[in-house]
């Protein structure tokens, strides 16, 4: 697999994969991305602002998304809980991930998860912060797997509650 900063040309494929993600978790009666987000001007915006990310197949069919920054994330600003860092330490953050459904449990999600904390320690940042739906327990899971752990509550800018998870990338 390949990892590789997004450009406007994988939009519409960028665009499907969450389209085919949103029906996933819907078939799940999992109440994440239902309102029509993430949308085409997110998506522009995270590639504007090179935080978006594709993933392909040896062959270059494109097989995920994500959203991977190090800027900080205003929501996790305040968190019913505590975060395993300190709250002015740097921290990296995916959003927004989505995974073709012929891709599914093949190993892409924690493909992007390393290549992000790779990415992270080569700046000498030591850590990574994610949150998810309460209903989205493969996520759970997967973070569970990955050594993340569960640091509290947050709440997005519309109100929504998210689980927040932080990992500490210096035992890597």
């Amino acid at each position: 697999m390949k990892f590789f900063k997004t450009s406007k040309k994988n939009l519409d494929q960028i665009m499907q994969i969450i389209e085919e993600a949103q029906e996933f978790l819907a078939v799940q009666n999992i109440d994440q991305w239902q309102d029509g987000y993430p949308n085409k001007e997110v998506v522009l915006r995270d590639i504007k602002n090179n935080d978006s990310y594709v993933i392909t197949t040896k062959d270059s069919i494109l097989i995920g998304t994500a959203m991977f920054s190090i800027k900080k994330e205003p929501t996790y600003k305040t968190i019913e809980g505590q975060w395993v860092t300190k709250s002015d330490a740097k921290y990296g953050v995916i959003h927004r991930m989505a995974i073709s459904n012929n891709f599914r449990k093949k190993g892409v999600a924690k493909f992007i998860f390393e290549q992000c904390e790779q990415q992270l320690v080569q700046n000498n940042i030591k850590s990574m912060r994610i949150d998810t739906h309460e209903d989205n327990l493969a996520m759970q899971g997967l973070l569970k797997k990955l050594m993340y752990v569960y640091c509290g509550v947050i709440y997005l800018e519309n109100g929504d509650k998210r689980l927040a998870y932080e990992k500490r990338l210096s035992n890597l």
